[in-house]
């Protein structure tokens, strides 16, 4: 997902509006919002506690935390080419990433490739659904027309996610480990 992109230079940068507060189906008060720079500890706090799985679902390898350079890259966005959307909760009087959600546009095009993960405390609570319907409603915005990624073969569970948000499947010839998704925005 590399992509050319600037920084943001400063918080006038920063998409205020996308900021918003949802419920989740047991009635949780979660907050939806871009990344910013300064949310670099939450985020590596947020890769650390996923689970061998799930870390290894969402980066397609064996890490158990992000180099710092990688987080940079995850955080430091320009909110056009690369957005990324975090799903927060307040515990123990700070606030704590849940899930995450982005797209980077395809250089030279008006498609964009999403990742998604989700805190395994929190899968299954409506998190992914939430931050998707978001993420794919901003890339509407942007004026995005397509929608892509690449699951595992066996993320079982992204695969049925991706079907019930509509992607279509593709299989490339020759690629038996991983799906292609895709949606028409």
């Amino acid at each position: 997902m590399a992509a050319l992109r600037r920084p943001p230079n400063n918080v006038s940068d920063y998409p205020q509006q996308l900021v918003r507060p949802h419920r989740l189906f047991d009635g949780t008060e979660v907050v939806i919002r871009p990344i910013r720079p300064e949310d670099a500890a939450i985020e590596q706090d947020f890769v650390r506690g996923l689970s061998d799985d799930s870390r290894y679902n969402r980066f397609m390898g064996q890490l158990r935390e992000l180099t710092p350079r990688k987080l940079q890259y995850l955080t430091s966005i320009d909110y056009e080419q690369h957005m990324a959307l975090i799903a927060t909760v307040r515990q123990e009087g700070r606030e704590v990433e849940i899930g995450v959600a982005r797209y980077v546009v395809t250089p030279g095009s008006d498609s964009c490739e999403f990742a998604v993960a989700v805190d395994d405390a929190w899968q299954g609570t409506g998190v992914a659904g939430v931050l998707m319907l978001e993420l794919i409603a901003v890339a509407r915005d942007k004026g995005l027309k397509t929608m892509e990624g690449f699951v595992l073969a066996s993320n079982h569970k992204m695969l049925k996610f991706s079907r019930q948000l509509g992607f279509a499947f593709r299989r490339d010839l020759g690629d038996n480990d991983t799906v292609h998704v895709v949606k028409q925005l």
